[in-house]
């Protein structure tokens, strides 16, 4: 829905600052990490392992952080925000580490 929003409603404000690219990235990272936390969710109904609940934070101060980031950098032309994306980028890589660290505990 954001995508659509963003090639739609935004589009005239995307072009005129070329930040389509960076907008169309932020919509993918949040995508990708929403599924992931979605997995984690269902992950918890048959493993416990103290690491999904790291990985569920990760991918959520992740997307928060970096497509958060992203999109008021697109929306606003504040470009000192570029320098906590990163930071978010961070978040997900735990996100991801927490993640296969449990699934291969579980096994």
């Amino acid at each position: 829905m954001i995508g659509a929003f963003g090639a739609h409603a935004l589009a005239p404000l995307l072009q005129a600052t070329n930040r389509t690219d960076t907008f169309e990235t932020a919509v993918k990272y949040q995508m990708y990490h929403t599924l992931a936390l979605l997995a984690v969710g269902l992950l918890l109904f048959r493993v416990e392992h103290p690491a999904l609940q790291i990985a569920a934070w990760g991918f959520f101060i992740g997307i928060l952080i970096f497509s958060g980031s992203l999109y008021i950098l697109c929306l606003t032309g504040v470009t000192w925000l570029g320098a906590i994306t990163p930071i978010g980028g961070t978040a997900m890589i735990v996100g991801w580490g927490a993640l296969f660290y449990a699934i291969l505990k579980a096994l």
